[in-house]
């Protein structure tokens, strides 16, 4: 029986992005122990605050500052956190409608346990130690027994003011932008297909699959043709060798990645593939890399893939071998 092949597999990137006044004032005012809404044209608040109405899409610039007490209108038990989530403990997730404000924000409750949580109960925000101008900022909501108080303030005080206006006590420095990290992490177990491809890999041989249809061969092979939709599983072995059919130079270092930038990543079609598969291209200065150069996988000992492309010293393929698979 051939071998199950399992393997973790990790997906992250940062995600940066600049703020808007009205976002740019939230985060802020999270940092200085404030929450922040936005007044629509018909007086309902929004909190978290958008920059638009979401009934009738109108701007918004009219900033409300709301309570750090609220009510939960609803909730869900996480008993097993997962890392880079808000609590080490298990906690719920909960919908916190503030005092203040028509809408619900989503954070995390510090709870003993899901008995202790109900709808409808009080909150109020557990502010960090330390703030950088982020939801964390909020490090949890915390049970509490307090009734709605009347706002912080009315017209006549510093709120409400438009996202442009300035404040009338000193302000710190705003926050502009964030930067958010993404990150997908799971275990990947390929099928019937991509194991044999992998197995072939191990032997230093590529291989795909024909669609018994449209007679394609697919590289790497996925056991049904993405085309016609029907199975594949006639073996083709293809390449070694390919032509660029397509690239990007690389600028910006990758985390865990020990490849110096710039370097380039290309599509490669193998001899034989109807399909271009994804490969470094390495033993050329960056800026020679084109459409059309000759390439050959290079190995390292011990390896089950090719580390990257090299060219092969032949002349550039003609344009019509390899337009259909750009």
């Amino acid at each position: 029986m051939p071998e199950v092949l399992r393997a973790p597999l990790v997906v992250e990137f940062p995600f940066t992005r600049s703020l808007g006044p009205v976002q740019s004032a939230f985060l802020t005012g999270l940092r200085e122990r404030t929450v922040l809404g936005v007044r629509t044209g018909d007086g309902r608040v929004l909190v978290p605050p958008v920059e638009y109405d979401p009934v009738t899409a109108e701007e918004l610039r009219d900033l409300v500052e709301v309570h750090a007490t609220g009510t939960v209108t609803t909730w869900a038990w996480n008993p097993d956190p997962r890392p880079q989530q808000p609590l080490a403990t298990a906690f719920a997730w909960v919908l916190v409608r503030l005092d203040g404000a028509d809408t619900a924000l989503l954070h995390v409750l510090d709870a003993p346990g899901p008995d202790a949580v109900r709808t409808g109960m009080r909150v109020r925000v557990r502010w960090a130690a330390e703030r950088t101008g982020a939801i964390t900022d909020i490090a949890c909501f915390e049970p509490c027994e307090s009734e709605p108080a009347p706002l912080p303030c009315d017209h006549s005080g510093s709120f409400p003011r438009t996202a442009t206006e300035p404040a009338t006590e000193p302000v710190t420095e705003p926050v502009t932008g964030i930067v958010a990290p993404a990150r997908l992490d799971y275990t990947y177990a390929p099928g019937r297909a991509q194991s044999d491809h992998l197995a072939a890999l191990a032997e230093r041989r590529i291989v795909g699959e024909r669609c018994p249809s449209c007679r394609k061969i697919y590289v790497p092979p996925r056991g049904a043709c993405p085309t016609c939709g029907v199975a594949t599983g006639e073996q083709v072995e293809v390449g070694p060798r390919g032509t660029v059919t397509t690239f990007c130079i690389v600028n910006i270092k990758a985390k865990n990645l020990d490849i110096e930038v710039p370097y380039v990543y290309a599509h490669i079609a193998l001899d034989g593939a109807d399909l271009a598969l994804h490969g470094r291209i390495g033993g050329i200065p960056y800026d020679q890399v084109r459409m059309g150069l000759r390439v050959e996988p290079v190995w390292q000992d011990g390896a089950r893939h090719p580390d990257h492309y090299r060219p092969t010293g032949e002349p550039d393929a003609d344009y019509d071998t390899y337009k259909e698979l750009l």
